[in-house]
């Protein structure tokens, strides 16, 4: 028997390597952020496009579709007042309002399963556009 996927009831499954990607994001730093995406057919969250570590906030909110979900994680580094490094994990939910309705649903509906999958992250944003997870919003959550 097996467990991969799931039966119908459980909803959507997680491909190995949306996890594995996001490990190397969280213990070994090896990219910036990572775009997951939904296989309607596979009904399974894939890897959609990653960004290394030199890669700004900027490439990557431009790498979000601005007409359909994704889910990202965002692995953010600042200094604190106390002048130590620090990084924190950010899980964002992508649901531009001008995205089919049929697109909001699946995604709202898996995102929590998803998030479950994923060990360690701090914080969680949900954003319908642009200025509801920029830099601002995020500096403001991780201090």
């Amino acid at each position: 028997m097996s467990f991969r996927g799931g039966n119908a009831s459980s909803g959507m499954g997680v491909a190995e390597h949306s996890k594995s990607t996001y490990l190397e994001l969280q213990r070994k730093k090896v990219f910036r952020y990572v775009i997951f995406k939904i296989d309607e057919k596979k009904k399974e969250v894939i890897v959609e496009k990653t960004g290394g570590p030199t890669e700004s906030y900027d490439d990557f909110a431009a790498s979000l579709p601005e007409s359909d979900c994704r889910y990202a994680v965002y692995d953010f580094d600042f200094v604190t007042s106390e002048n130590c490094q620090k990084s924190k994990i950010f899980f964002i939910a992508w649901s531009p309002s001008v995205s089919r309705i049929r697109s909001k649903m699946l995604y709202a509906t898996s995102k929590d399963r998803f998030r479950r999958e994923l060990e360690g992250i701090h914080y969680e944003i949900q954003a319908t556009d642009p200025t509801e997870m920029d830099l601002e919003v995020i500096r403001e959550r991780a201090h």
